[in-house]
């Protein structure tokens, strides 16, 4: 399976279409989105912090051992790091496969494990005062 991971600063581009792989009969995305609203309260934004090396690492392993189990034709994964708005993506990933099965099944077991074993963390929440004051000049 073809793989590529990216981990930025950078807002995380939409649309992304699939890329043009032979025998590809699925291709499945998932963005998740900061919401608005943390532990009951309202926010601005969240900051996520990586230990980068280890990050990429660790995501390529567990695409690597997936696709052992549910065999898939390429994987992308852009994760944001660093203070990320409301309403924006944070985690982008899409896999292609020869059926949907397969590449739903190996997308859900991606993101079961990242939250899980991937040294990317939700650092803080930001209401919009504390968003304004790192914005500030």
């Amino acid at each position: 399976m073809q793989i590529e991971i990216q981990i930025t600063t950078l807002p995380v581009p939409a649309p992304l279409p699939p890329p043009p792989l032979t025998g590809a009969g699925a291709w499945v995305e998932f963005r998740g989105i900061v919401r608005g609203e943390e532990n009951g309260q309202l926010i601005a934004a969240l900051e996520y912090e990586a230990y980068l090396p280890m990050a990429e690492r660790e995501m390529r392993c567990i695409l690597e051992e997936l696709a052992g189990q549910r065999p898939c034709l390429f994987a992308k994964v852009i994760h944001r790091v660093g203070v990320i708005p409301a309403g924006e993506t944070a985690i982008y990933a899409g896999v292609a496969g020869r059926h949907r099965a397969e590449a739903f099944a190996l997308l859900t077991g991606f993101m079961d494990r990242l939250k899980r074993d991937v040294p990317i963390w939700k650092c803080r929440a930001l209401t919009a005062d504390n968003l304004a004051k790192l914005q500030a000049p």
